[in-house]
């Protein structure tokens, strides 16, 4: 910044050639009867000393703002991140569109796999445990790369992006303003005690027994602690590619979207509400959307996708090998879910 601004006054330069060497010499002053009276030439000269004054301040400001000083100040600065917006490329047709090709791509890629699999001569009732485990992070990890490869080939359109989007970024983890790993480990604490306490809160409204809901977790029961090989996919699934399909999907592509037109903490609600409906599991909601309000706020922080994945992938990994542990030691992990609900 100091040599920008040494160039900037090196330019106007000629601001002070203009004036003449008759700028460098005092003004004259004759004292009549106790009064200080000026010279004829003194409010020229006085007018051009204002005038280099605000070319040497514009200077300045020029270089500030070149250098990112205006962007903090209408940031917030570094402690409010999570209110700044994202520089937003493209518009809504291009978010509405991007939107209903990945839930398409989401849709046909199970349909497609529905009829390929008869068609190679598997059927997947006969299929073992291990089988159908596999088949699943299969399954799994075919629709993560079909709607990625969507985002990705609508964001390259757009080229150069800014750098915080889509950012996935392995440096700086223990960063006390950015650190993935710090705002992962904030951002998991506090989803587990906001989502403990909404939890509480709920039973005690509850005046009716909940019903029962088959969601994703009830149908992976039989393969949880079935055997290594399935633990491992169940992990895989739940632990890696979902986390990487759900918040590129929800916070790096939708998310940042929504603020384009509405403040940060607004898309983050949006976004949250928006993920947890996608699951399908109306009685289940609560939890998910506080859930994905942490995601959005871990994301907003640090402007790195890996802090949202991360939380994401322990919380759904948790849950696995902690059931594989309870079903290890003999308990009824079905009967456990069902009175959770």
């Amino acid at each position: 910044m100091v040599s920008q601004m040494i160039s900037c006054l090196s330019k106007s330069s000629s601001l002070f050639c203009n004036s003449g060497s008759r700028s460098l010499i005092p003004p004259k002053t004759h004292n009549r009867g106790g009064l200080c009276r000026f010279s004829t030439g003194f409010a020229t000269r006085r007018l051009s000393t204002v005038y280099r004054r605000k070319q040497r301040s514009a200077c300045i400001s020029n270089s500030w703002k070149e250098t990112g000083g205006e962007g903090k100040l209408q940031g917030g600065g570094s402690e409010w991140r999570i209110l700044e917006r994202w520089e937003v490329p493209w518009e809504w047709q291009t978010v509405s569109l991007t939107s209903l090709a990945c839930g398409l791509s989401f849709v046909l890629t199970g349909l497609t796999e529905m009829v390929a699999l008869p068609y190679l001569g598997i059927d997947v009732q006969k299929l073992s445990l291990d089988d159908k485990a596999e088949i699943l992070f299969l399954d799994q990890g075919l629709t993560t790369l079909a709607v990625l490869a969507v985002i990705f080939t609508v964001a390259k359109t757009f080229e150069p992006l800014p750098e915080d989007i889509l950012r996935y970024d392995l440096k700086q983890p223990f960063n006390l303003q950015k650190g993935w790993l710090v705002w992962s480990g904030i951002g998991l604490v506090g989803a587990v005690g906001a989502i403990a306490l909404t939890g509480v809160a709920l039973s005690l409204f509850r005046t009716e027994t909940p019903e029962r809901e088959v969601d994703s977790l009830m149908k992976l029961l039989p393969l949880i602690g079935s055997s290594n090989i399935s633990t491992l996919s169940l992990v895989g699934i739940t632990g890696v590619l979902a986390p990487l399909l759900e918040e590129t999907v929800f916070r790096g592509f939708f998310m940042v979207s929504l603020t384009k037109w509405v403040p940060t903490p607004i898309a983050i609600i949006i976004s949250a509400a928006a993920f947890a409906l996608a699951h399908l599991t109306p009685g289940e909601f609560p939890q998910l959307f506080i859930l994905g309000s942490v995601l959005g706020l871990s994301y907003a922080q640090t402007r790195n996708l890996i802090t949202p994945m991360v939380i994401h992938g322990f919380w759904n990994s948790g849950v696995i090998l902690l059931l594989t542990f309870l079903q290890v030691q003999g308990y009824d992990i079905k009967e456990l879910l069902l009175q959770g609900n």
